[in-house]
C-alpha cells in the first residue's frame, strides 16, 4: 500500500455503502424528531426502548444493539457523527469496497454494545453495579472506523480541529487513550463500550477478507457445496468399483473420483 500524503479539507465521495449509513442515520433522526413533535408521549418511550441499556438487553431486549446507533437524541452531537461518518466510511470505502465497510461498520456497533453489556454483568456478579448510561448513537461503529484507518493507512494525514495535521495512527491512539482514562471516571460504561467497538473493528480488519463479510460467507457456501459434490462423486466411484468387481473387471479411482487408467500407466513406464 503506498503512502499518502495530507487530506485536505474536502468534501469526499457520497456514494455506496457511506451514502446508505449517512442517509439511514439521517432518517432515523428526523423520524425521532417528527414523533417527538407529533406525539411526544409515545417517542420518549419509544426512543428509550431502542437505546442500548445493559440490564434491559440481558433480560430479552435483544434488539437494541442494533437499534441503539440510529437514536439521534441533539442536533449537533447528530452533525458531528454524520461528518465524521461520511469521511471515515469514505475513506475506506475507496480502498475496501462498500461491502467490506458495511460489515466493519455492523461488527463495530455490535462489539460496542456487547461489551458495555459484558462490563455491566461482571459488575453486577461482583457485588458493585455499575451506574447505567442509555447508549445511543453511531459513535461505537465511528470508533471501529477510525480504527481500522489507523491500522491500515497510518500514515496519511488528517486535519484535526481543520488545522492540525496529524497521522490517522496517532488520531486512533488519541481517541483511545481517552476512552481508556475515561474508565476511571464516572462514564466507565461509555468509555468500555467504545472500546469494544474499536476492539471489534481491529479484530474485523484482522479477520474478514477484503471483499467483506458477504464474499467470506459465499466462499464458505461455494466451499461447502463443493465438498459435498466431491463426496457424491467419490461415493459413485466406490459402488462402480463394486459393480465392475462383481462383472470380473477391475477399476480404480483416485481419491477425487476420477478414474486411475492402468493401462496407459502401463505403456508410459515401458515407452
Amino acid at each position: 500500500m503506498p503512502r499518502l500524503g495530507a487530506t485536505p479539507f474536502a468534501f469526499p465521495d457520497f456514494r455506496g455503502a457511506t451514502r446508505r449509513l449517512v442517509l439511514l442515520n439521517l432518517a432515523a433522526y428526523f423520524v425521532l424528531l417528527l414523533a417527538q413533535l407529533a406525539f411526544p408521549e409515545v417517542a420518549g418511550p419509544v426512543a428509550r426502548g431502542l437505546a442500548f441499556v445493559p440490564s434491559h438487553f440481558l433480560h430479552g431486549a435483544l434488539w437494541q444493539p442494533f437499534s441503539y446507533s440510529l437514536i439521534h437524541l441533539s442536533l449537533v452531537g447528530t452533525l458531528f457523527e454524520l461528518l465524521s461518518l461520511w469521511f471515515l466510511a469514505s475513506f475506506l470505502e475507496i480502498g475496501r469496497g462498500a461491502n467490506w465497510v458495511m460489515g466493519l461498520y455492523a461488527a463495530a456497533v455490535l462489539g460496542t454494545a456487547l461489551a458495555a453489556a459484558a462490563l455491566y454483568a461482571s459488575s453486577q456478579g461482583l457485588g458493585h453495579p455499575l451506574q447505567q448510561i442509555p447508549l445511543t448513537g453511531c459513535f461505537g461503529g465511528i470508533f471501529g472506523l477510525l480504527v481500522a484507518i489507523g491500522v491500515l493507512y497510518g500514515d496519511v494525514q488528517f486535519l484535526l480541529f481543520f488545522t492540525i495535521g496529524i497521522k490517522a495512527r496517532y488520531l486512533a491512539a488519541i481517541y483511545a487513550l481517552i476512552s481508556f482514562a475515561m474508565l476511571f471516571g464516572e462514564q466507565r460504561l461509555y468509555a468500555f463500550s467504545e472500546l469494544g467497538g474499536a476492539l471489534a473493528g481491529l479484530l474485523y480488519i484482522r479477520m474478514m477478507p477484503k471483499r467483506g463479510f458477504s464474499f467470506l460467507l459465499s466462499e464458505r457456501w461455494y466451499g461447502l457445496r463443493n465438498r459435498y459434490y466431491r463426496w457424491k462423486r467419490h461415493r459413485a466411484a466406490r459402488k462402480f468399483e463394486v459393480y465392475m468387481h462383481k462383472q470380473g473387471r477391475t477399476v480404480r479411482f483416485d481419491g477425487q473420483g476420477r478414474q486411475i487408467d492402468d493401462d496407459q500407466n502401463d505403456k508410459s513406464r515401458w515407452n
